[in-house]
């Protein structure tokens, strides 16, 4: 049984000296990873990744809404935020061979403030996608149906709706896209994940898990190997067995995104 987790965050932020335990847990669970950077410099360690574990780590490369991370720059002083974004770009093009996605990308209107400077930086990088011929995995919380209406401008198909919040009826429009739906791990207790695997065809079904964010484990940080959890839950939703699941949410994968 093979099991992928197609969005988290392994950058040394959030793990620091676990990441060598992480990878061991995976390998050991037969756990493909694909971690995502969001800035120049988790970009960067993400690629790092790959270089040294290259049969486990398949990274995305991306840009998070830089003015939604204003939050997170107080408690990490070293977190840029304000960085060239066509640099940026340019980097994430010219490293293209070795990643198969560009992610996490997309809109922010929670933490973010500045949506007309986000809806340029997130157009950018669709037509990278595009240019590269690369899947795209979507960040959209609180900015839903915009996001979905600048995706349908390109009429792009290789899009992964990562942690999807919005209401059903835009949930109904991604289906109607056949846009695929990666399940975070905290599907386990959440009743609009476990809507989406109920009336979702497991063809447009992937796993996540955010790591660190989202466990299914109270007060417990998530990693990757805790995708067993989302397929245990589509498992019981679906009525099909759990090694099923696993192997029809690996195929499926495979078909989103081109392993280097």
């Amino acid at each position: 049984m093979k099991l992928i987790d197609v969005h988290c965050h392994l950058d040394n932020f959030f793990y620091k000296n676990d990441i060598e335990k992480i990878i061991k847990n995976c390998k050991k669970n037969n756990c493909i990873v694909i971690p995502a950077g969001i800035t120049p410099d988790t970009n960067r360690q993400v690629l790092e990744l790959k270089e040294k574990y290259p049969e486990i780590i398949f990274p995305t490369l991306g840009m998070y809404p830089p003015d939604a991370l204003s939050k997170d720059k107080e408690s990490n002083s070293n977190l840029e935020i304000n960085y060239d974004i066509d640099e940026e770009l340019k980097f994430i093009e010219q490293n293209a061979d070795k990643i198969v996605g560009i992610g996490e990308v997309g809109m922010d209107g929670k933490d973010g403030i500045d949506l007309e400077k986000q809806e340029i930086i997130f157009r950018k990088t669709i037509q990278l996608a595009i240019k590269l011929e690369k899947p795209l995995v979507i960040h959209s919380r609180k900015t839903e149906s915009k996001v979905i209406e600048i995706l349908e401008e390109y009429n792009y198909r290789k899009i992964v709706m990562h942690c999807f919040g919005g209401n059903h009826k835009l949930v109904e429009k991604i289906r109607q896209n056949q846009w695929m739906f990666s399940i975070p791990t905290n599907a386990v207790r959440d009743g609009h994940f476990q809507k989406i695997i109920k009336e979702t065809p497991i063809h447009l079904l992937l796993t996540e898990t955010d790591s660190p964010f989202l466990s299914p484990f109270k007060e417990q940080k998530n990693e990757p190997i805790n995708v067993i959890e989302t397929i245990k839950i589509i498992s019981k939703i679906k009525r099909l067995p759990i090694e099923d699941v696993a192997n029809i949410i690996y195929r499926n994968a495979t078909k989103t995104f081109t392993f280097n």
